[in-house]
């Protein structure tokens, strides 16, 4: 790429961080104090910003058109699947409809590298609830309500825990730019545990922790800001959604670039960025990197600079043109709606008929090589997928599980419904306990595609990895609130201490016996996706050779009215889909029949279990501190009113403390404390023995509160003052040497859940169910 000379790069984006970019919103009016000025070299050798721009207009204006184009694809397919429905299985469990805003996830102190100054800093730094990493100068600053330094969206980017990790992608970044044995790295980290915030195209953040244990903590926390970021394209758009992902699928199959893509990670306008800089960034560094001057590892700074400051000229120009197009197609939308409700059935016909052609055109060729290069490799990949994943989903039962029964055995020795209030308000927020739920995630981490990546062009498994934990965070989710609303109505009777406590115990099974067949559904088609986004593009980069330029001849198929609902290549890759579609949904069929994993036969249909559960969850949401005495939140302090004021409403948020709470000491009620029977470790009797016990114990309550089945070491406190002179010491702590072993959920009978499971053929061997009811129907 050629910059012609004499063109200086606008001076707006020579200060890092000035314009809010996709890594980062910086604050107005702190441009100097945070924005890290490129240096006289790499200004010098980054003259000419022309050929960039016009690189950037044009691979958005192409990947634009693909955007229009299916838009209208993806327009008539919703309202299509809206006439004709779906017959997917009705979940059991509820989904919480009114997410828990307000909420802190973390907060903590941490040391943050200044590239400004080359010093690390002590920042405050919190996490709510939509995961965005905001750093604070000092936690008096966060209580005075003074703007943050920053807000990282972490879309993209990746978790480093060592220093060498990330000079070996630095390294890698620039070729010719590796340090010699005892020069000065481009980092020094004052501790062994840094953490490092590592990001292809955008900006990198350092920073280090005291402590191992701090280390792990931090690590979870943005882990899981991470993954919900990545995460960007809302679940419920049902046109614009889809529209955006099959426009970057076709834009890179017509680059030739088949397989997963790592970067698909954010909103529309990160991925957007993403997408440019993917073919701007290797042009950029072989027209940059010779001219580069200085040593090894002042090049790779420069460097960096430089293509953050692209990153951030690309953006900006990304999101401009993406919403324009977006706005002039919401405009369209409700005429092309019409034409489409008008025209539905002569729309179908014409589909199908154009899909029959394209069918008889290449059937013979994609049976071939399915057969030949797909079949065969479907159940060692189904394997390597079901192993991590079905112990992930038992791991989040057994979390949950646990969780529910610390409550009950807390809320016996700490005086019935007066605690309760307090052990709800935490345990709904369960899902959303980076620490508490990093087992579950991890689970995943062994995946594997060994011997099967290359053949597939998979370059990492971490999309399926994200996403299954993903789908492990929504089912806790899930769980917990469907164990809210049955618990709220129980409580509408008004129970004494004994019968809320086998009430607690009972809806704990009905719960765990919804969550079981729900995570099995959502398994199962978390598997089959995965699989034909493994085997798709490689049929259809197989198939490009021969099938791919026969195909505008289909074109004149199509009527021109229905040329913006109808496309040939998506009829295209819908007849490749359906070739090894059966493949797919046979394997998985079998292994369920196999009883593998704990998967349901498609035969095993659960229904009508609570006729009146989804009514339930029509009502206004729980709020568990204003009725039950609780506090609402970490912070002791009373709850707000609906109609308090939006003044009061923020300072209340802010008092929220983290919902991660250090473990150290442990529980004197915790499940697994008190040993059960070696012969029956798991079953109900045992488990309500144990708690009769503790019913008819007079032992004292404990001193402390208790936080889901754990002392909090300190009590949480209202925020202070704004006099408050310093800022406190970082609240992360050394974890316990030792906790009480985990209490394996119980196997409860049909008849004491009064929800029952069977089909004549038996069912795979689900923890909570057994094979005598009507409770499920056989569909043959």
């Amino acid at each position: 790429m050629a910059f012609p000379p004499g063109v200086a790069f606008p001076t707006q984006h020579l200060l890092i961080g000035h314009a809010p970019g996709p890594g980062t919103s910086w604050v107005p009016g702190r441009r100097r104090e945070q924005g890290l000025c490129l240096g006289s070299g790499v200004e010098g050798a980054f003259r000419g910003d022309t050929a960039a721009v016009e690189k950037t207009g044009k691979i958005l204006t192409e990947f634009l058109r693909f955007y229009e184009d299916q838009y209208g694809v993806a327009l008539f397919n919703s309202m299509r699947h809206e006439i004709e429905g779906t017959g997917a299985p009705q979940a059991q469990l509820l989904w919480r409809k009114v997410p828990l805003d307000e909420r802190i996830i973390f907060s903590g102190n941490l040391f943050q590298y200044q590239e400004d100054n080359k010093k690390w800093r002590n920042r405050f730094s919190l996490v709510p609830h939509n995961y965005g990493l905001v750093l604070y100068e000092n936690k008096v600053a966060y209580e005075r309500q003074v703007p943050p330094r920053a807000v990282i969206n972490s879309a993209g980017y990746k978790i480093l825990t060592s220093v060498d990790q990330y000079l070996e992608l630095v390294g890698n970044s620039l070729p010719g730019t590796t340090s010699k044995s005892g020069s000065a790295p481009i980092l020094k980290c004052p501790t062994q545990f840094p953490l490092i915030l590592w990001h292809p195209s955008a900006r990198h953040y350092y920073f280090c922790m005291m402590t191992e244990a701090e280390q792990d903590k931090w690590h979870a926390v943005l882990q899981d800001c991470i993954r919900h970021c990545n995460n960007g394209i809302p679940e419920n758009s049902k046109v614009e959604g889809p529209a955006f992902t099959d426009a970057i699928r076709m834009y890179r199959q017509s680059k030739e670039l088949y397989g997963t893509w790592e970067m698909l990670c954010g909103n529309e306008v990160q991925i957007l960025s993403n997408l440019v800089m993917e073919e701007l960034g290797p042009e950029l560094k072989a027209e940059l990197a010779p001219r580069l001057k200085g040593k090894p590892q002042e090049r790779q700074r420069q460097w960096i600079q430089i293509s953050d400051a692209v990153y951030r000229m690309v953006y900006e120009q990304a999101k401009a043109r993406f919403e324009a197009v977006l706005s002039k197609l919401q405009l369209a939308r409700p005429a092309m709606e019409a034409a489409i409700r008008t025209d539905m059935d002569q729309i179908i016909t014409s589909k199908e008929h154009l899909a029959s052609k394209i069918r008889a055109f290449i059937l013979p060729k994609a049976e071939v090589c399915v057969r030949n290069h797909v079949q065969p490799y479907i159940p060692s990949i189904l394997e390597a997928l079901m192993v991590p994943t079905s112990q992930g989903f038992t791991e989040v039962r057994d979390v949950f599980f646990k969780e529910v029964t610390d409550m009950n055995l807390n809320v016996i020795n700490e005086g019935g419904a007066d605690k309760l209030g307090e052990y709800m308000e935490k345990l709904s927020q369960l899902a959303s306990h980076p620490l508490k739920m990093q087992s579950c995630y991890e689970k995943m981490e062994p995946l594997r595609l060994d011997g099967l990546q290359q053949r597939f062009d998979v370059s990492s498994t971490a999309v399926f990895k994200q996403r299954a934990q993903i789908h492990m965070r929504e089912q806790m989710d899930n769980a917990v609130y469907t164990f809210e609303t049955l618990l709220h109505q129980e409580l509408g009777k008004g129970p004494t201490k004994e019968e809320l406590c086998k009430s607690i115990q009972r809806i704990l099974e009905r719960v765990l016996k919804k969550y079981d067949y729900d995570s099995s559904s959502v398994r199962k088609r978390f598997f089959r996706e995965a699989l034909l986004q493994i085997t798709i593009p490689f049929l259809l980069k197989k198939l490009a050779p021969t099938c791919k330029s026969e195909l505008p001849r289909f074109q004149e198929l199509i009527f021109e009215d229905f040329a913006r609902f109808i496309l040939v290549e998506n009829t295209y890759e819908e007849v490749v889909l359906q070739t090894v579609m059966k493949d797919i949904l046979q394997a998985v069929k079998e292994a369920a029949v196999q009883r593998k994993h704990n998967l349901y036969r498609d035969s095993m249909v659960m229904h009508n279990s609570d006729p009146n559960l989804h009514l339930l969850a029509e009502g206004a949401p729980i709020d568990w501190g204003e009725e039950y005495g609780g506090s609402g939140g970490d912070s002791g302090s009373p709850s707000v009113p609906e109609a308090a004021p939006l003044s009061e409403k923020r300072r209340r948020a802010k008092q929220v403390v983290s919902v991660v709470q250090d473990e150290e000491a442990g529980l004197p009620f915790e499940a697994g404390s008190e040993p059960l029977s070696p012969a029956s470790p798991d079953s109900v009797t045992e488990l309500r023995g144990l708690l009769a016990r503790d019913l008819r114990a007079e032992s004292p309550p404990p001193a402390g509160p208790l936080l889901n089945g754990a002392p909090s070491q300190e009590s949480p406190q209202p925020v202070a003052a704004p006099e408050a002179s310093s800022p406190p010491a970082s609240p992360l702590r050394q974890p316990p040497p030792g906790k009480a072993a985990d209490l394996e959920p119980p196997k409860p009978s049909d008849q004491e859940t009064g929800e029952q499971v069977s089909s004549p053929g038996g069912r795979p061997p689900i923890h909570t169910t057994t094979e005598d009811s009507a409770g499920v129907q056989t569909e043959f």
